[in-house]
């Protein structure tokens, strides 16, 4: 769609004026984009230097009539007389400085290494910072390497083998490997990290698109090859990746100002020191969560969602959302975002939608049924497929949650364990009919949308997977979601049960330092820890966890004498 003077990827050595909503047609000519730039300009075509695709999305309200959004950032000759024409136009501005900067260089003699727990993308993007910085970091994963953790995931989907250690939640990547590969979020980020996680995956391997399309995504294969190149990078800047290193306890010294974390141990008895921890876990590292429990880690009880996979043929929601368009390879596979606001208080709303994708076994744990969606770059699988999912609260969680923060882990696991039954306990999914599951019966067999779980399904009642609230709460969102997408309630559509790991149950609270409330040299980060989700969020704030580890640790100079008896993290 760019014509010869566009250059999507640049470090910007002079400034650019950024031009927002722009709109075109959807099959625009290649010249349209400089003639925008030019006509919103009112500038000669000899002062357009040159231009690039800041983002480019799509707005599809009228499906007669889809048109392209650009933001583009133009370099042109004598900005500063186009600024003072056009200052008072909010769509025409200085084009903001997003380029990275190190927060600090690791200092010579600097003896303590920081330790990260976790490489999905917050542990991989704090890993690789701090490597870029000197810091030299040690990653420790629990799971195996992303390509054997490939073959282990793939054992489970076909012949319904678990490895605990070693799956769709655990090794090199995170959950994050084995999903849509989405790169897009809602958080606030002043300091464009975004930017910096999106030119790092461009350089790992990723396509250069997703540094301006609005709804960027990669899909598990590719990202198979950018999370090697990544730890590659790590290891050739002095980092240390290990994996099967499961870490099973923290040393915390209790001293006058307070507790301090002083080393982790791991599953096989091994002491590393460590002064400076990134607890990088993912929402699933339960085991973890309870050793930090144990240990008097502060932790409080969070709020998440739980619910079902929901799957409709892909071309149903490409007519439904781009009508005649539908098909067009610059729109893809159509999407959809949807909320319902119920009579009884609570809301549903899809998540983790995944156009022309499959839904995928996601347990890390024997004798527990979890899904979740995933897609490959292509997009190009016969079903679209989405959570739609329920929000929770501590409310409802068993027990005492004041006593007990990890009530809604607990919660979690009874009703995977619940799908774990109803699926035949084999890891077979329960699936139903929407149809049958807003008639409330039983579901024998498939219609005309194939589920596409592995390893297998079981057609039946979906009513024991879930609380009753969250059942009616569906079964009122689904005719809504009709009207907004004809279809959607169609009665041979597939629910599959259940979607419970929407986030952490927990979050391990920190201060404005980034560190624990009250374990010094602790530093939570991520999905598992209550600050992030998805990709995106979860690498932005590996970031800025490893930003304030690394001002912490040049703030000390050296790290601390090992304790008596304490041999120090190898170099």
């Amino acid at each position: 769609m760019a014509d010869s003077q566009t250059v999507l990827v640049t470090i910007r050595p002079v400034p650019m004026l950024r031009l927002t909503e722009v709109k075109l047609p959807l099959d625009h000519p290649a010249t349209a984009l400089s003639e925008a730039i030019l006509g919103k300009l009112g500038i000669a075509a000899a002062r357009l230097l040159r231009y690039e695709i800041h983002r480019r999305g799509y707005d599809a309200r009228k499906r007669s009539a889809i048109h392209l959004i650009y933001t583009l950032d133009a370099e042109v000759h004598d900005e500063a007389e186009v600024l003072r024409r056009l200052g008072t136009d909010p769509r025409v501005q200085r084009t903001p400085d997003m380029a990275y900067r190190f927060v600090a260089q690791a200092p010579a003699g600097l003896n303590s290494r920081p330790v990260i727990v976790g490489t999905g993308p917050c542990g991989l993007l704090a890993g690789l910072v701090l490597a870029q910085m000197g810091f030299r970091p040690i990653l420790l994963e629990r799971g195996k390497a992303v390509r054997e953790r490939t073959r282990d995931t793939w054992g489970l989907w076909r012949r319904g083998e678990l490895n605990p250690e070693s799956n769709v939640q655990f090794g090199e990547g995170g959950a994050g490997t084995f999903s849509d590969g989405k790169l897009y979020s809602q958080i606030k980020d002043p300091q464009h990290h975004g930017r910096k996680v999106l030119e790092e995956f461009v350089k790992a391997g990723a396509p250069e698109e997703i540094l301006y399309v609005s709804k960027p995504h990669i899909g598990t294969f590719r990202l198979v090859t950018m999370v090697e190149h990544m730890r590659a990078s790590i290891e050739a800047l002095g980092g240390e990746v290990r994996f099967q290193s499961r870490v099973t306890d923290v040393e915390i010294e209790h001293g006058r100002e307070g507790r301090q974390i002083r080393a982790v141990t791991l599953a096989g008895g091994e002491r590393i020191a460590a002064s400076h921890v990134i607890l990088a876990l993912g929402h699933s590292a339960r085991d973890t969560f309870r050793m930090l429990h144990e240990r008097g880690v502060y932790i409080e009880p969070k709020a998440f969602s739980m619910g079902l996979r929901i799957e409709h043929p892909q071309a149903l929601i490409d007519t439904c959302r781009f009508g005649s368009h539908a098909g067009n390879a610059t729109l893809g596979a159509a999407d959809y975002k949807l909320v319902y606001h119920a009579e009884n208080g609570r809301s549903a709303y899809s998540f983790c939608m995944c156009p022309g994708g499959t839904v995928v076994a996601a347990t890390s744990e024997e004798g527990r049924v979890v899904t979740n969606g995933m897609s490959q770059y292509s997009r190009n699988e016969r079903n679209a497929n989405s959570a739609l999912v329920v929000g929770v609260t501590p409310a409802d969680f068993p027990g005492d949650v004041n006593s007990n923060p990890l009530a809604g882990m607990d919660f979690q696991q009874y009703w995977e364990a619940a799908a774990f039954l109803a699926g035949g306990s084999d890891y077979h999914a329960p699936v139903q009919k929407v149809g049958d599951f807003l008639a409330g019966r039983a579901s024998t067999g498939p219609g005309t949308v194939l589920p596409s779980y592995t390893p297998g399904v079981n057609w039946t009642d979906l009513s024991s997977c879930l609380p009753q609230y969250i059942l009616a709460t569906l079964r009122a969102a689904l005719p809504a979601f009709d009207k907004q997408i004809h279809g959607f309630a169609m009665a041979d559509a597939v629910l599959t049960g259940v979607e419970t790991r929407t986030s952490s149950p927990i979050r391990l609270t920190r201060d404005a330092a980034c560190q624990s409330m009250n374990t010094r040299g602790l530093y939570p980060a991520g999905e598992g820890a209550g600050y992030a989700g998805g990709i995106l969020s979860a690498a932005v704030d590996g970031i800025k966890v490893a930003e304030a580890l690394a001002l912490s640790l040049c703030s000390a100079g050296v790290s601390p004498a090992p304790l008596a008896g304490e041999t120090p993290a190898p170099h």
